[in-house]
């Protein structure tokens, strides 16, 4: 009945409203001047500011002072002067009108808070589609990495390996050494380009990709970064993180990138813990924090991971540590089953 009454036509909806208004017209009639019903006219007004135009709405508030009007002179109620009686008319024309402003004050306020709300709406999932597209992009340029320049570069390292053995059985000990040097640059080179696909590509969707992409993401760091940083997972991660799995893992390399190379950090804690209500990442670093100007005003780090929490429906906290450095903590609610 509800949908029906919203989705007929602003006219259709005016002649119900007048008829509804000689309704109580009509009983307002029958119950004679010592029962007032001047409450009941704003109901049609009401109805008319739901379902029809601003000019409706003020149509049906003049009319439902004449029938009032009307209604009252039938009755036979008598005023002490014919100026009571005008003031009296005026204030009911006034009352009615007034409702009707209200009401059209409240349904446009409804109107452009709903239409706030359904922009913001809008606006979230065109951000997350451009994060799944961003995420999308990553992923396949790590793909291309890992498939295409890590084995170009690794077959370029045997073919040098092999030069450099044949150089050396030649007794060109000298161009044999330069070979083994260029040699070891390739192998450099591989392992930094597997060590950027990875983190292009870090988590793979299952119940132990988030641990193992964390693991792997400490001894990398350790390995590339004179800082000492450890993993440890406490509990079941769940598959239902699916998505979340690499927001989480992008966070965590935010954190430890401001660690290192904002606070100094020597050593770097990662824990994952996990129950049947929650998720929760920690990153804990020894370094000195963030300077007071940062505090102040996020940067533009700090503001991807708290969007990145809030697209999860988690909570960030960063906090400083009593003995020197921070604390990075996520906490991501487990999705129902």
């Amino acid at each position: 009945m509800l949908r029906f009454l919203i989705r007929q036509s602003p006219t259709l909806a005016l002649i119900e409203a007048v008829a509804l208004l000689l309704a109580i017209s009509g009983l307002d009639l029958a119950s004679g001047h010592q029962v007032s019903l001047v409450l009941f006219y704003i109901v049609p007004i009401l109805f008319a500011v739901c379902l029809c135009d601003n000019k409706s709405v003020f149509v049906i508030a003049g009319l439902a002072g004449v029938l009032w009007f009307c209604a009252d002179l039938a009755c036979g109620r008598t005023y002490a002067s014919s100026s009571v009686q005008a003031w009296e008319m005026a204030i009911r024309f006034a009352f009615f009108f007034l409702v009707g402003l209200a009401g059209i004050a409240l349904r446009d306020k409804q109107s452009a808070s709903n239409a706030r709300i359904a922009l913001l709406e809008r606006t979230q999932k065109l951000e997350k589609q451009i994060i799944e597209v961003s995420e999308y992009e990553q992923q396949r340029i790590g793909r291309d990495l890992h498939d295409g320049l890590c084995q170009f570069l690794a077959a370029i390292g045997c073919a040098v390996t092999s030069l450099k053995t044949d150089l050396a059985d030649q007794g060109l000990k000298q161009l044999a050494t330069n070979a083994g040097e260029i040699e070891g640059f390739l192998r450099n080179s591989v392992e930094q380009a597997r060590g950027l696909s990875h983190g292009l590509m870090p988590v793979k969707f299952g119940e132990i990709g988030l641990p193992a992409a964390l693991q792997e993401l400490a001894a990398s760091t350790t390995r590339l970064v004179p800082v000492k940083c450890h993993f440890e997972s406490d509990g079941e991660t769940r598959a239902g993180l699916n998505g979340k799995a690499t927001h989480l893992y992008r966070i965590a390399q935010e954190a430890i990138h401001n660690a290192t190379k904002h606070g100094n950090a020597r050593k770097i804690d990662i824990r994952l813990s996990s129950n049947a209500s929650a998720t929760s990442l920690s990153i804990t670093d020894d370094g000195i924090g963030f300077p007071k100007n940062e505090t102040q005003s996020e940067g533009f780090g700090i503001s991807i991971m708290r969007y990145r929490a809030n697209i999860m429906d988690g909570e960030l906290t960063i906090e400083p540590r009593s003995d020197g450095g921070m604390i990075v903590s996520c906490t991501v609610p487990a999705q129902p089953t």
